[in-house]
């Protein structure tokens, strides 16, 4: 198996995004950790130079399509990515009143279109390569949608299914294309949430599993396996025949990450 040199990150201030820059960073490596928090940023590349891995840190939200594009042409420049994670994203609950026009579109700019900002950059660059590997941040909860999260569900949907149809796309130029459907997991997306969470995971463990799944090249990464059964088995029934137990599920909070 062949190890990844340079590795970039999307929202890599916290969550999952932190996790895994702490999962992959060893001596050799250099990882890009991009997000919007400077100072958290910088707290967390300084605690991998330990680990003897290069750091590089970029503050940019991922909706700045030219700046993003910059940025990431000119890091593979210096040195090839190798993995790119598509991991930025954001949710925001209804509390039961709707979803708002504007809340709508700051989540499908952010977890949509921030996708298509950070990777199609690079594409062209793993082509001419004929190699290179993206991972694209999805959810269990785009196996449905939940009245409480549309905007979060539908965006998850969209990346999920553009991330498979790009791995049978873009398998030819030897370029591996993952998604990753995560349950609930300890983040602060999570920690303002007020209802039973099945199956909660830490970060560390989903970063392991990530890790793992992509040194496969796992087409899908879904985990844990009773709440991504779930979610598939919810996908598959008739909505006649669940709409009525989805609208009776506690309400998401308002968060922004």
């Amino acid at each position: 198996m062949q190890l990844q040199q340079h590795i970039v990150i999307t929202g890599a201030s916290s969550g999952i995004g932190e996790s895994l820059a702490r999962a992959y960073a060893r001596a050799g490596v250099r990882i890009g950790l991009l997000g919007r928090r400077k100072e958290k940023l910088d707290a967390i590349a300084a605690s991998l130079a330990a680990t003897g891995a290069q750091t590089w840190v970029g503050v940019i939200d991922v909706t700045e399509r030219e700046k993003l594009a910059a940025m990431l042409v000119s890091a593979d420049n210096e040195k090839p990515i190798d993995l790119l994670i598509a991991n930025a994203g954001i949710s925001a609950g209804t509390f039961g009143a709707g979803e708002s026009e504007q809340q709508a579109r700051a989540i499908f700019g952010t977890n949509l279109d921030g996708v298509l900002n950070t990777i199609h950059p690079i594409i062209p660059h793993m082509q001419n390569r004929r190699s290179g590997q993206i991972a694209i941040m999805a959810s269990l909860a785009g196996f449905r949608g939940f009245p409480s999260a549309p905007a979060y569900c539908a965006s998850k949907a969209a990346v999920r299914l553009y991330g498979e149809a790009l791995r049978g796309e873009y398998a030819k130029w030897g370029i591996k294309v993952n998604v990753i459907c995560p349950g609930y997991i300890e983040t602060p997306m999570t920690a303002v949430n007020n209802f039973p969470m099945p199956f909660m995971m830490d970060s560390e463990k989903a970063a392991r599993i990530i890790v793992k799944g992509l040194a496969r090249n796992e087409a899908r990464i879904a985990f844990p396996w009773p709440t991504a059964f779930a979610a598939w088995l919810l996908g598959t029934l008739p909505p006649s025949w669940i709409d009525p137990l989805l609208v009776k599920l506690p309400k998401k909070p308002a968060f922004k990450q």
